[in-house]
């Protein structure tokens, strides 16, 4: 489950900015919408954020920086070659700021345990990195590394909750300057920081705006006789006219390409099921209109982050679906009894109809906006303390909130 993430000075964020998943004290929704941390000093994470901005506020950069960290962790020791720039950009209004580190961290608990792990870099090389690992309620440092410009030297902390003996020696030499010491130390094989590892690279999904949806997860459980009736059910409850799905022909090679998973659904000879007058009727995907296939790509995702407790965060989630299939997904994460593994669902949109205080508690809204020297700024509709019955949608544009296009007359 996610904590919080934290980034500073990338892209249009200057400043450090916290996106945080920690539930207030404010009782409403507390059975639905949060779910029990097991941590008594923040005994509640909210299960879902929704994230309301202008267009070039910063929303997608909020997102690609998460995407860039999780890029980092499962790439840099193996993809990332000696001497490689690295692909990150600073916030570059501010000379100052451009020549500065961009700096990343992520506190989350997966198998019951609280971790910290960040690190700091520019073009050229990692600046700073570390992870801290909390017993009980104490946090212990089981690394940290930390680049000197004066001496062109790095000084290292392997503290002694990291084991592995004489191992340890050889992970922070086998790292290099552009890589991390998560990502070296799991390449040769250290199985005690794997679950900080496996976290970020499989149970952390990240989908950008109009980036295509590999629909191998859903068609994966189609083949499958016990979870196909799962995935049918998903797209029956949401409406779609669809009774039953059939999967004829496999995918002939992994696809790694935005256009190669474009392109997947011709791989596959998939029949959607309508009931007809006279019996079923099959439709090719070409029938089927984007929307549909973007569900159904959806609900393979969606089926594994509710049985496996991932973290989902998608880039304009109401693209090509009408509001209610939207509301129908994050319904789906803020029912208990479906969402009893700790699954979590970020999200940015433009949908008004989604301010709703019976839908989303007022933690789990967030803003964000540029000043007036065009950094990004994120904060929670809780800033405000809104009434309960308060009227949202009339308030957001009304400008109560911030976070509105500035749009000015046009005039030749």
């Amino acid at each position: 489950m996610l904590i919080e993430f934290r980034v500073a000075n990338y892209r249009s964020i200057r400043d450090t900015q916290t996106l945080s998943m920690v539930a207030a004290k404010d009782r409403s929704h507390l059975d639905t919408n949060c779910i029990e941390s097991g941590i008594a000093t923040i005994p509640h994470l909210t299960r879902s954020a929704v994230l309301y901005g202008p267009n070039a506020s910063g929303k997608s950069n909020l997102i690609a920086a998460l995407a860039f960290m999780r890029g980092m962790v499962e790439n840099s020791a193996t993809s990332i070659r000696e001497g490689q720039t690295l692909d990150v950009v600073p916030f570059l209004l501010d000379p100052e700021k451009a020549n500065q580190p961009t700096e990343m961290e992520v506190t989350f608990i997966e198998n019951g345990i609280r971790y910290q792990y960040g690190f700091e870099l520019t073009a050229h090389r990692i600046i700073k990195e570390w992870l801290f690992v909390y017993n009980k309620r104490k946090a212990q440092c089981w690394f940290s590394r930390e680049y000197d410009e004066i001496t062109a030297q790095e000084n290292w902390n392997l503290g002694s909750g990291l084991t592995g003996g004489r191992q340890r020696t050889v992970w922070k030499d086998a790292t290099r300057a552009n890589a991390l010491f998560l990502s070296a130390a799991i390449n040769l094989n250290n199985e005690q920081l794997r679950p900080v590892f496996n976290w970020f690279v499989e149970k952390l999904t990240i989908i950008g705006n109009n980036e295509p949806i590999d629909p191998d997860f859903t068609i994966a459980h189609l083949k499958n006789e016990l979870e196909k009736p799962k995935i049918i059910q998903f797209l029956k409850a949401a409406d779609l006219g669809i009774v039953d799905v059939q999967v004829e022909m496999p995918v002939e090679k992994p696809a790694k390409t935005s256009d190669e998973i474009a392109n997947k659904w011709k791989f596959h000879d998939i029949k959607f099921l309508h009931a007809g007058k006279n019996g079923d009727v099959g439709f090719g995907i070409d029938q089927e209109s984007h929307g549909t296939r973007r569900l159904f790509s959806y609900a393979g995702l969606i089926y594994d982050a509710l049985k496996k407790g991932h973290v989902m965060i998608i880039d304009e989630l109401n693209s090509s679906l009408h509001p209610k299939l939207v509301y129908f997904l994050i319904e789906l994460m803020h029912n208990s009894k479906l969402n009893s593994n700790g699954a979590q669902l970020i999200f940015s949109t433009h949908e008004t109809a989604l301010l709703d205080l019976d839908l989303f508690r007022r933690d789990q809204i967030w803003f964000i906006e540029k000043d007036h020297e065009q950094a990004s700024r994120l904060y929670p509709l809780s800033d405000f303390s809104p009434r309960k019955n308060e009227a949202l949608v009339k308030g957001y544009l009304m400008g109560r909130y911030g976070a509105l296009p500035s749009i000015k007359d046009l005039i030749y």
